[in-house]
C-alpha cells in the first residue's frame, strides 16, 4: 500500500525535487500540496509549486495556498539562495495546474476527515501551516500518522551560526509541532548536507532526457551557484527530498530518538533546535532525528521518480 501524504512546501529549488519524488514514486500516494511563505513570498511559492507540477505533468493533485507569514513574525524570504521569485535560474513556464479554491487549512481538513487511514504530513518549509492545523483542530490529531519535517539541525545553522532557515522563519510554529505529542521526524542540516549535488549527480539527471530532468538540471545549476557564492559550497545540498525519501523507505536514513527544544528568544540563536543527543536534560524524547543518509539509495530514488514523470 502506498503511503498517503500531504506535501506542505515553499518552492524553492529543493522543494521542487521533493514534490517530484512524491508524485513520481509508486510508494507514495500524494493526496494534496499546500504552500507557505518561506523561500519566497506566498504568491511566488504557490506559483512555483504549480510550475513544478506543470513541468512534470502532475495534474490530479490539488494545490492550496496557506500562510503568507509566520505565526508571530514578519517573513524574510531566502532570496540570497533562491532568487527574488523563489525559483531563480530557468525561465518559468505559465502553469496549467490550477490553484484550488480551498485554503491550505481547508484542504488539510478535507483530506484528513475523508481519509480511511492516517496521513503523513511532510513540511519542507517553515512549519506554519502544520502548526496552525495542530492548534485549530486537535480533534484531527489521530488522523495524522507522522510529521516528517525538513528543518532544524543538530549542529551548524545556515542563518547565522546556529539556526536553520525553516526553523528560523517560524520558531514558534516549530515549538508547537515538537510539543504536540504527535510523531515527528526532524530532517536537519546535519543530514541534508550529505545530499550534495555533485557534477556526477547533475550528469545523471541530465541523461534522463525528459522535460522534468531538463528543468531539474537548470534548477540544480542555479542552486549550486548561489550556494557557492553564499556558503562557498559549489556542490549545493538538496535538502527537502530526504523527507519524502524517508516516507518511501525508512532505511534511507538512520535515526535516533531525542528531545528537541526550539529557541524562540535568543539574541543570536532564535530558531535554533536544541537537540539533546546525549540525554543531558533527561526529558522524554519527542522526535526521531535523521542522522546519516544512504546517499546512493537517495539519489536512485530521485532519478527513478524523474524517469517516471513527464
Amino acid at each position: 500500500m502506498a503511503t498517503p501524504i500531504i506535501l506542505d512546501c515553499d518552492p524553492g529549488h529543493d522543494d521542487v525535487f521533493a514534490l517530484w519524488l512524491a508524485a513520481g514514486n509508486p510508494e507514495i500516494d500524494l493526496r494534496g500540496v499546500t504552500t507557505v511563505g518561506g523561500n519566497g513570498q506566498l504568491k511566488n511559492t504557490t506559483y512555483n509549486a504549480r510550475v513544478a507540477m506543470t513541468v512534470a505533468g502532475i495534474r490530479d493533485v490539488p494545490v492550496a495556498a496557506g500562510a503568507n507569514k509566520p505565526l508571530k513574525r514578519k517573513l524574510t524570504p531566502a532570496s540570497w539562495i533562491h532568487g527574488d521569485n523563489g525559483l531563480g535560474g530557468p525561465e518559468l513556464p505559465e502553469p496549467t495546474v490550477e490553484l484550488d479554491k480551498r485554503s491550505a487549512q481547508e484542504l488539510f481538513v478535507d483530506i484528513l476527515e475523508s481519509a480511511e487511514e492516517p496521513i503523513t504530513i511532510i513540511p519542507t518549509g517553515p512549519i506554519t501551516n502544520v502548526a496552525q492545523l495542530i492548534l485549530d483542530r486537535p480533534d484531527l490529531h489521530e488522523k495524522i500518522k507522522e510529521i516528517i519535517w525538513m528543518g532544524g539541525s543538530t549542529t551548524r545553522g545556515n542563518v547565522g551560526a546556529y539556526p536553520e532557515f525553516n526553523a528560523w522563519v517560524d520558531p514558534e510554529a516549530a515549538e508547537v509541532v515538537f510539543n504536540s505529542g504527535l510523531k515527528v521526524t526532524m530532517v536537519g542540516l546535519n543530514i541534508t548536507h550529505q545530499a550534495l549535488i555533485t557534477k556526477e549527480v547533475i550528469e545523471s539527471i541530465e541523461n534522463i532526457r525528459n522535460d522534468t530532468s531538463k528543468f531539474g538540471v537548470e534548477l540544480m545549476k542555479f542552486f549550486c551557484s548561489t550556494y557557492d557564492a553564499v556558503e562557498s559550497m559549489p556542490e549545493g545540498p538538496l535538502h527537502d527530498p530526504i523527507t519524502v525519501a524517508i516516507a518511501i523507505d525508512r532505511s534511507v536514513a538512520t535515526v535516533v530518538r531525542s528531545h528537541v527544544d526550539v529557541e524562540t528568544e535568543g539574541k543570536f540563536t532564535s530558531g535554533a533546535t536544541a537537540v539533546d543527543l546525549h540525554d543531558m536534560l533527561h526529558k522524554e524524547p519527542n522526535a526521531d532525528i535523521a542522522m546519516k543518509l544512504d546517499v546512493d539509495k537517495f539519489w536512485n530514488l530521485i532519478r527513478g521518480a524523474i524517469r517516471n514523470l513527464d
